[in-house]
């Protein structure tokens, strides 16, 4: 059965603004916003820290349209900083800079949150990647996005980049995701039989007051509230293009593959959010060195292995999409590591150096931009 869906993408991916020199975080996105909207139009914006540059490609038609868009990006964001003695950085955590030395953007939007959250929301000082796959069929884009729940640890592990908070080794591959609990509607999402019923939790979420509009839900996948695309935000961003677009690739792949078994009227076994969220905090644990549970089989299976066949699972969907060099890309993380392995093997040869760490994200960020 061919794709009967476009599966276009958008990815937006949220930046480091770096001091080169010292590779403290600086508060200056301000001094790039003007020049950055001749530029980039409206696929520049602030975020609520100061410290934070977001750039969000354009509608792809493919992959391999969103390399070109995600290349340009960071090229023409890179420069920008660098006309004002800055650099940027693609990691989710800044492995040394504290989050009460940034100021805050002076919005409505900003504000408002900082009043419902407090300290959360100032604390917030974390960098992910979001990637949107079209869908246009809301009853597709629920069944989908059920489905697509449980590969959502394994893409974690492939994406990790920040196990460093506030100057501390954590522990974790991905100590993002920890931090990002702190805000409610975060998290794996629960099942949701039909679109109606998705509708009706979020209306009733507004109508109670707990949040104006969708999109106060911050689900590792969600249906966009103002788009027709699924956006998946469980990503860590990635230090290189190449991963960043090799990620993009496998959830397009998974959402195309996942859609043909819902058209073909095929289910995917729908798991527990407790049991999958088991896996989430495996993969933020240990990333790709560590053990995922297969619920199937009822064993710890090591994640290697598992994104494999996950690789195998979305492969006759990956030539129609004209995807398969990029996500073949997978093999080089899995031989190489992850940004979250990089960063701490640059730890352990500086003897402890976080500031050796900036240096290498900074080099890996631009690296085949230019």
């Amino acid at each position: 059965m061919p794709l009967d869906n476009e599966f276009t993408i958008g990815i937006e991916e949220e930046f480091q603004i770096i001091d080169p020199t010292t590779g403290e975080l600086r508060s200056r996105v301000n001094e790039m916003l003007e020049e950055g909207r001749m530029l980039l139009g409206e696929q520049i914006k602030p975020e609520m820290h100061q410290s934070m540059v977001e750039v969000g490609t354009g509608i792809c038609a493919n992959v391999k349209e969103a390399k070109a868009d995600v290349i340009r990006l960071r090229r023409t964001i890179a420069e920008l900083a660098g006309r004002k003695g800055l650099a940027i950085v693609a990691a989710s955590t800044h492995p040394f800079s504290h989050w009460a030395d940034q100021r805050i953007t002076e919005h409505e939007r900003y504000e408002a949150l900082i009043q419902e959250m407090q300290q959360h929301a100032r604390a917030l000082l974390i960098f992910g990647m979001h990637v949107h796959v079209g869908i246009a069929d809301k009853e597709a884009a629920i069944a989908v996005m059920n489905a697509a729940r449980y590969m959502l640890p394994h893409v974690l592990a492939l994406s990790t980049s920040s196990p460093f908070w506030l100057g501390i080794n954590t522990g974790m591959k991905s100590y993002r995701s920890e931090v990002f609990k702190m805000f409610p509607r975060t998290g794996i999402p629960d099942y949701f039989g039909s679109w109606s019923e998705f509708e009706n939790y979020v209306n009733l979420l507004i109508k109670t007051g707990c949040m104006d509009n969708g999109k106060k839900i911050w689900w590792d996948v969600r249906p966009h509230p103002f788009f027709p695309t699924l956006e998946f935000r469980v990503c860590d961003i990635m230090s290189k293009v190449e991963e960043t677009i090799c990620i993009a690739a496998l959830l397009q792949a998974i959402t195309a593959k996942l859609y043909k078994l819902y058209r073909q009227n095929l289910g995917f076994r729908i798991y527990r959010r407790a049991l999958i969220s088991e896996n989430k905090w495996r993969a933020a644990r240990y990333g790709i060195d560590g053990k995922l549970i297969d619920f199937g089989k009822r064993t710890e299976v090591p994640v290697r292995d598992l994104i494999l066949e996950l690789l195998e699972f979305v492969d006759e969907v990956v030539d129609e999409l004209g995807c398969r060099e990029e996500i073949n890309y997978v093999h080089t993380i899995l031989e190489q590591g992850t940004s979250a392995d990089r960063q701490l093997r640059v730890y352990r040869e500086s003897g402890g150096d976080l500031r050796a760490v900036v240096q290498m994200l900074m080099r890996e960020t631009v690296e085949g931009v230019f």
